[in-house]
């Protein structure tokens, strides 16, 4: 990611972050839209609390897109927990179009396509490092 990308996608979280409750629970419906499959993952799981952990870790990864020293270590770990709940590339790749719709919807017509460019750059260096963490988890 270069330092333009860097400030998109902080420019944009500003702007999603007064709207996270909302973007959270739409991204969700439209995750389990596209992949109703993925719903039995969350069945026991308090979705109250879900919500603040995405918007807590997606807000993280956004402050640290600079420090990889820092980010890393947190996506790799991140990626060996949810080895545990069975995701896979292809749940990661349907969630990477559920946040893309969301930050899309929740920013209009802030959502240019440099930011979507910059988010898309952004995730995929997310699921690059979390697929590492669960491979790493497989592993052992």
């Amino acid at each position: 990611m270069t330092p333009q990308d860097i400030c998109l996608i902080r420019d944009s979280w500003a702007r999603v972050e007064p709207i996270a409750e909302t973007a959270v629970s739409s991204f969700y419906q439209r995750l389990f839209d596209i992949a109703p499959e993925l719903r039995e993952h969350f069945a026991s799981t308090d979705m109250a609390a879900q919500h603040v952990r995405l918007a807590q870790t997606l807000g993280a990864a956004v402050a640290n897109l600079d420090d990889p020293a820092t980010l890393v270590p947190i996506l790799r770990k991140l990626g060996e927990t949810h080895a545990g709940y069975g995701a896979d590339v292809g749940a990661y790749d349907k969630v990477g179009l559920a946040l893309l719709w969301t930050l899309e919807n929740g920013l209009g017509p802030d959502w240019t396509p440099d930011t979507r460019e910059a988010w898309t750059r952004a995730y995929g260096f997310i699921v690059e490092n979390m697929l590492i963490g669960a491979a790493s988890a497989e592993a052992a």
